[in-house]
Formats: C-alpha cells, sequence, structure tokens
C-alpha cells in the first residue's frame, strides 16, 4: 500500500494540472511500465523521446513519444558547437563529428526539447549514469538565474525510528559536489530546504553533519567549513532552522542531542541532512536503502537548473520513476492542461 508522503506527492503533481514530463529512455522496460502508469492515473503527461525504429511501438502503446528529427537534430548539433566553442583547443574540445553523434543522443534531444520548452521537466537515469545525466543537463539547458551551485537531493522514506511512524528524510547532496566549500554547502543547504517545501510540504530543520558535535572533535578544515557554512546560512535565511557541526545521532535521536547539543535548535529533530562531501552523502543514502528494512530512496533530484529534472539509479522500479516524476511535476510552473 502506498504510504501518505507518495499519496500527497501525486497530489501535489498536479495541483490541478498535468505537467508534460520527458522521458528519454523509451527501450527500457522500467521507464515504458512508469509511463503507463503516469498516463493512466493522470499524474502527468509523459512524452517519451524515440528513434524512428522505436517509435511505432511506442505509440501502439498509446503513449506519446517525440521521434528525433533530423531538422531539430541539426539545430541542436550547432547548438552543441555554440555552447562548446570556449573549450576549442582543450582536451574538452567539442568536435563536430561527437557533435553529430550527441545531437541524436535520445537523452541529449531529450534535454533539447525541454530548454524548448516542449515539457516542463525531465527524468532520465534508469539505464544512463549520473555523469551522463548531470552533463546533458549542465550543457543544454544549463543553470536557474542566480544560482551559484548545482546539487541534488534524495529523499529517503524510512520506517519509525524515533516514536514519530515512517518519516521523510533529506539527503544532500549525494551526486554533483564532490568537497563542497562553506559557500557551496551554504548554497546546498537553502536549495534542499526550499525544495523540500516543494516536495514534502513540512517545515524544513536542517543539520549540518560532521563527525564532530559542537567541537567535540576538535577544529579541522571539514569542522571549519561547516561552521562558516552555518554562518552564512543563518545570515542568508534567518528563520531557517538549522544547526551544525553535529553529528548524525545528535541530529536525530532528541535523547542524544540534549547530552551533545544542549540548547540546539534541532534537539534531534532534524529531516534535512546535509553531508560534508559527496562520499559521504552518497555512502550514507546506500546503507539506509540496503541495510534498513522498508527504506526507499526517491532521487537523486537536481536542484538549481532552469528546469526541474531527475536523476534516477539505475536499480530503479517503475514505481521509483513514478515517484520521481512526481517530484518534479510537483517542482515545474503551473501550466494550462487541467485534468
Amino acid at each position: 500500500m502506498e504510504n501518505a508522503f507518495f499519496r500527497g506527492l501525486r497530489i501535489r503533481a498536479t495541483d490541478g494540472f498535468l505537467r508534460t514530463i520527458i522521458l528519454p529512455e523509451a527501450r527500457d522496460a522500467r521507464v515504458l511500465e512508469a509511463a503507463r502508469i503516469l498516463s493512466e492515473e493522470k499524474i502527468a503527461l509523459p512524452l517519451l523521446i524515440c528513434n524512428p525504429e522505436d517509435a511505432p511501438a511506442v505509440q501502439a502503446d498509446g503513449l506519446a513519444c517525440a521521434v528525433i528529427e533530423e531538422e531539430n537534430a541539426h539545430e541542436l548539433e550547432k547548438l552543441l558547437l555554440e555552447l562548446r566553442s570556449s573549450k576549442i583547443g582543450t582536451k574538452d574540445e567539442l568536435t563536430p563529428e561527437a557533435a553529430v553523434r550527441l545531437a541524436r543522443d535520445p537523452l541529449m534531444y531529450g534535454m533539447y526539447l525541454l530548454r524548448l520548452g516542449k515539457g516542463d521537466g525531465l527524468v532520465a537515469g534508469a539505464a544512463r549514469t549520473s555523469a551522463d545525466v548531470i552533463r546533458a543537463g549542465l550543457w543544454i539547458v544549463g543553470v536557474a538565474e542566480g544560482i551559484r551551485t548545482v546539487s541534488s537531493s534524495f529523499y529517503m522514506v524510512v520506517p519509525e525510528f524515533r516514536g514519530n511512524g515512517e518519516e521523510v528524510l533529506t539527503f544532500s547532496d549525494c551526486a554533483v559536489v564532490p568537497e563542497p566549500s562553506a559557500e557551496q554547502l551554504a548554497d546546498i543547504t537553502i536549495a534542499t530546504a526550499d525544495a523540500r517545501l516543494h516536495v514534502v510540504g513540512d517545515e524544513p530543520k536542517v543539520a549540518l553533519l560532521s563527525y564532530s558535535t559542537k567541537g567535540s572533535g576538535g577544529d579541522r578544515q571539514s569542522v571549519a567549513t561547516i561552521r562558516k557554512a552555518l554562518e552564512l546560512i543563518r545570515g542568508r535565511r534567518p528563520g531557517l532552522v538549522v544547526d551544525g557541526e553535529m553529528q548524525a545521532d545528535a541530529a536525530l535521536v532528541q535523547s542524544i542531542a540534549e547530552r551533545k547539543a544542549p540548547g540546539s535548535p534541532i534537539g534531534g529533530r532534524a529531516n534535512v541532512l546535509i553531508f560534508p562531501s559527496l562520499d559521504a552523502a552518497n555512502i550514507a543514502y546506500k546503507l539506509v536503502a540496503t541495510l534498513l528494512p522498508g527504506a526507499r530512496a526517491l532521487g537523486p533530484i537536481m536542484q538549481g537548473m532552469k528546469k526541474p529534472m531527475s536523476d534516477l539509479s539505475r536499480g530503479a522500479t517503475a514505481d521509483d520513476i513514478v515517484h520521481a516524476v512526481a517530484v518534479v511535476a510537483s517542482q515545474a510552473e503551473r501550466r494550462d492542461t487541467p485534468v
């Protein structure tokens, strides 16, 4: 049975209107199953990106399909060469031959349609790496105005562990920034807290995690970085409930917080966990998802892009893809396609 979070997420995905979400991996059976569910349950309007040879089977299944057209592919070739022109003469130079190939890649083509406004968001990664999805998004869609740090979050649905029933915890950044600076940690924290308001709908209570709680681990550079990030966050968002540096148990368990961090505004009630590095965040979410029976990981959901999008774990199920689409749809601007 679907829990309250996922039911609420599907409601927030529509808000009375259906968003068009681009799915570039039309050859993946899980993506096709997810597209059927999305259509049948009116969660979103899935738009699959198809090579000409794949289109008939997809369309026969009653699903919307954007066939890769040569005219659009030629325009995408030119755009790619223009966007990468500053890399000419470097190891990252994009050759005309590579541009021809990439312009007919369903992932790149799907990002191009998103750039053109043919969809409200995009979900990919069931068959492609995170690096592929993030690179395509950064190249073609780009970063939102005023954003300095693109990041990501996982929404971890976990069984009861502190007397509040099943909960949703946000883990960030699990996919993009390897070793964030204090400024980047501040950007990631604010973006993650804002996203939680859309996706979960409750008040973010943010813990900046560390091996140390309030000086217990000394003054190593990683601790100093977190303390500086906390100062920046409080200056930019004085109303945000946030604290650090903090060990995970002090962030999550009230009795431990009372001993390790008395007087903290978090008080063991954190629902947003900001990790000091990509290594720590990615390892943590994989451990929770693998070792904790009943836990589910949704994401990584990208933060800071011009259009909403989500990467997927390559182990994602059809239901996971449906939920990722619902998150992306909940972040998209309101459109004119009523349910």
